[in-house]
């Protein structure tokens, strides 16, 4: 059986129509393919008058189908200032996340919407300026439900000047693509192929089949021909169309493929891309079972889905494989997969990407010398590869990674950390952090993700460090230098999901469910559980564990991190518990299948890297947690609300004991990373300052007797045994809602706050903690006692060098308080430098409101 596709060769000639009538004008027929994602009437709509844009939410990526409430256009215009397919101009609504009855569109039923517009009038462009296309998108009222093209990308309608001819295909239907593409194929050798054009006036209209004429007419608007699909390889439709001296063409390519070669990978390749050759060869990989036929299509082959780039399959009927030879290893290859003949995808092995709708948006300054976007060639993310790129030279080879014991870890948002929000501008911050006593930094996730500004658990490609932040080259050098001064660096790796720019998940979709198919070697249909968000990794699945492994292997090794820190491992179950709110319970519950999948993870990771840290953001059971630390996995432990309640003055609700592991019944001592904040978490001074409580003149919600119970509160957070987490600005008392600008939004980046004495009083309470805790073995005892749930909190560290006492008054009144001592004789209280006599193994103190010690039996390092 022989199958073929259809490709663009040249974009579509985006020419003019008039619109005012003339003798030469007539009406266009409707002659039309199979209802496409969005349809338009007139066919050449000028700029100047109506438009009616029909939209149907079952085609493209299905993001609206069966979408409840109103559905809202989003939508700007493409001109000729605009600078590319990115560069939309005067856009009608400026939030995405609200609703605007300006674009709202009347519902027709089944799935179809219509919405009129007269584009110059409607998004005000001036006079002169030339309208190319509309650009658009449909979204529901808050903009958590998007419908794009099917490969994801925006959708863009052509626009005719007026005054001149133009012409565009009908059959085969096509994408509504920045450069549009025909959406079908034929599948079948023999079957026919049906070609239908149209022109925006009367015109003698031509249709070629590899040059020779296969259908003509005069003075028409409209041309049909069909023609049986015969012998194999690159085949060209062109249509040419002329009228009153003007002459215009739009053509697509189609290829006829031969026989598919069975044949084994040759030794040594791997999915992805293995050079050979000295660089001059490549071998590409490509595991998708079960499909018919793959080509490798690049800047190699000027993207043409040519006989040598037709991949043989592996006897297993599992993976494709073609090797590229005549490559130049100083340069740069963009390139993609096309399957069966409809998709068009980026290797989900790709370390580098570019991104049509985003790259445009990144500085040079972040990302110098990023490769061009093959325009008018295909469409969606493509791969890129260099067989003589240049590999990091390592520095530091001796770096001793922080026990875990003595781990303070500060987590940070590069884009709400730094104004600059790359790479290199947090390696010329690093001082700040080495200064405030933090011997480990967590980044938020930096694999590729959707879009360019997001918290990144939004993952596509996970192979490919995002070029928002900068460079690969950029993070290996971030990472080298905080290895130089002794600070290790985590990852957050997001595992549980990924997004709808996945070729793993575009590779086996279902686009009229709108979800993976269920053949998706690595995606469950329908996710197993609460709080999922993207698509569902299938994490029983053996190519799910082979690719995680594999991912895995190459941070560590590629990156030299230090750790991972799990998002949502939880979620790593094929137990079905449901995905509503009150399934948590279910969900949380002890799951020995998840056991067995950590444990196996853990244990791959630890033949790499026998030191590694393992961090999940877990919330189970603690049956399950503790089983888990057994292992030596650490578990998030999130004291978000009790601290807070302390800092608030609300003692009845500020037990902090769960901040020690016991309390979890664990028997490993190092196993829990206790936060107060995280990027997941209201910020505490926030709430101090909206709702904390006062008692007389005694009041939380000011901003200095906020910062002091911030004080309050680190001195029972960093002197509890144990790794510990700091959220950025943390220390400086950061007092912005986690929901402003949205809860993904971009925050206000506050650098000014070291200016402010009371802020940096605090910034050096955390320090001197910071490194009490990691200069002082007695801070890593496991012999304590502590009463943490009044309003009087204290804890007793017991060690041989010496003994500590905390002790501190949450209230918002004064107290008077007996505490305990393990010990009579000297004490020394560390903030005043004073020394108390305790005789009798008790003292009665009298404690101010947000008064705080800590007592030690020698003086604290």
């Amino acid at each position: 059986m022989k199958n073929i596709f259809i490709c663009m060769l040249v974009p579509l000639l985006i020419l003019s129509a008039c619109k005012k009538k003339d003798i030469n004008d007539v009406d266009v027929p409707a002659v039309e393919a199979s209802g496409g994602l969005i349809t338009w009437a007139p066919h050449f709509p000028d700029g100047e008058d109506a438009v009616t844009i029909t939209f149907d939410a079952a085609r493209g990526n299905g993001g609206l189908k069966d979408a409840s409430g109103d559905i809202y256009m989003h939508a700007g215009v493409i001109t000729d200032k605009s600078t590319g397919a990115s560069d939309w101009k005067y856009v009608k609504t400026s939030s995405f996340n609200t609703p605007d009855p300006a674009v709202v569109l009347t519902a027709l039923g089944n799935n179809l919407y219509k919405i009129s517009i007269s584009p110059r009038s409607f998004f005000k462009v001036p006079a002169g300026e030339k309208i190319l296309k509309l650009a658009l998108l449909f979204r529901n009222a808050d903009g958590s439900r998007v419908a794009r093209n099917a490969d994801n990308s925006d959708i863009y309608l052509p626009v005719t000047q007026p005054g001149a001819l133009d012409v565009r295909f009908v059959n085969p239907e096509f994408s509504p693509t920045y450069t549009p593409a025909p959406a079908v194929q034929v599948k079948e050798m023999g079957q026919d192929l049906t070609i239908s054009a149209i022109t925006s006036r009367q015109a003698n209209i031509t249709l070629y089949l590899n040059g020779a004429a296969i259908a003509t007419t005069s003075n028409a608007t409209s041309i049909t021909a069909n023609k049986k699909v015969e012998g194999t390889g690159s085949q060209t439709v062109k249509v040419v169309a002329t009228s009153a001296g003007s002459t215009v063409e739009s053509s697509f390519t189609f290829t006829v493929n031969g026989t598919v070669e069975v044949a084994e990978l040759p030794s040594g390749a791997k999915e992805g891309v293995t050079f050979i050759n000295s660089g001059r060869s490549a071998i590409f990989v490509l595991y998708a079972p079960g499909k018919q036929f793959a080509y490798v299509a690049g800047d190699f082959n000027d993207w043409k889905p040519e006989a040598a780039q037709f991949m043989k399959r592996t006897p297993d009927g599992k993976s494709w494989w073609v090797q590229v030879d005549n490559l130049d290893p100083a340069k740069e290859y963009a390139y993609q997969y096309w399957v069966d003949g409809s998709l068009k995808l980026a290797d989900p092995y790709s370390e580098k990407i570019l991104d049509p709708s985003n790259d445009s948006y990144i500085p040079s300054a972040i990302y110098p010398n990023l490769k061009a976007y093959p325009q008018g060639k295909t469409i969606g993310n493509v791969s890129v590869i260099q067989a003589g790129s240049s590999k990091y030279s390592w520095k530091n080879s001796s770096f001793q990674r922080p026990e875990t014991k003595d781990l303070v870890i500060y987590e940070l948002h590069l884009r709400d950390f730094l104004g600059a929000h790359n790479y290199t501008a947090l390696q010329d911050t690093l001082n700040y952090l080495s200064r405030l006593g933090i011997n480990a930094v967590e980044l938020m996730p930096v694999k590729e993700f959707e879009g360019n500004s997001s918290w990144g658990y939004n993952p596509s490609f996970f192979f490919a460090a995002d070029k928002y932040y900068g460079t690969k080259v950029a993070l290996q050098q971030l990472i080298d230098e905080c290895h130089s001064r002794g600070i290790a660096v985590i990852l957050d790796m997001v595992l549980n999901h990924a997004f709808g720019q996945s070729p793993m998940v575009q590779l086996y979709f279902d686009q009229t469910s709108g979800k993976p198919s269920a053949g998706n070697p690595w995606f469950n249909a329908d996710p197993t559980h609460p709080f999922n968000v993207g698509y569902d990794f299938n994490h029983e699945s053996p190519d799910t564990k082979r690719f995680v492994k594999n991912v895995l292997k190459f941070w560590i090794e590629e990156y030299k991190v230090d750790g991972f820190r799990f998002d949502l491992s939880k979620g790593f179950t094929q137990k079905n518990s449901g995905t509503s709110d009150a399934a948590v319970n279910t969900w949380s519950a002890y799951d020995a299948s998840r056991i067995q999948i950590w444990k196996e993870y853990h244990n791959f990771i630890k033949t790499i890297d026998p030191t590694f840290y393992v961090i999940l953001e877990h919330f189970a059971a603690d049956a399950e947690e503790r089983e888990l630390s057994n292992e030596g996995m650490m578990l998030w432990n999130n004291m978000n609300h009790a601290y807070n309640e302390g800092t608030m003055g609300y003692v009845n609700n500020s037990d902090l004991s769960r901040a020690f592991y016991d309390k979890h019944g664990f028997e490993k001592p190092y196993s829990l990373v206790t936060y107060m904040e995280s990027h997941d978490e209201e910020r505490l001074m926030f709430k101090n300052i909206q709702y904390g409580g006062f008692a007389g003149t005694y009041n939380t919600r000011d901003l200095a007797t906020a910062l002091k119970r911030q004080e309050l509160a680190a001195a029972f957070f960093f002197t509890v045994p144990g790794p510990k987490m700091v959220w950025q600005f943390g220390e400086l008392g950061y007092d912005k809602s986690i929901d402003e600008n949205g809860r993904t939004g971009e925050k206000p980046i506050l650098w000014q706050y070291n200016n402010d004495a009371r802020r940096k009083a605090l910034s050096q309470v955390y320090s001197r903690l910071i490194n009490l805790k990691k200069n002082n073995a007695v801070f890593s005892s496991t012999d304590f006692l502590y009463n943490l749930s009044g309003a009087v909190k204290t804890i007793t560290l017991k060690s041989p060098s010496m003994n500590v006492v905390v002790v501190g008054n949450f209230d918002l009144v004064s107290k008077q308080a007996t505490v305990t001592f393990p010990a009579a004789g000297n004490w020394y209280d560390h903030f005043s430098g004073s020394r108390t006599q305790i005789s009798g193994g008790a003292l009665t103190l009298g404690l101010g409101a947000g008064a705080y010690h800590i007592y030690s039996t020698a003086p604290l390092k």
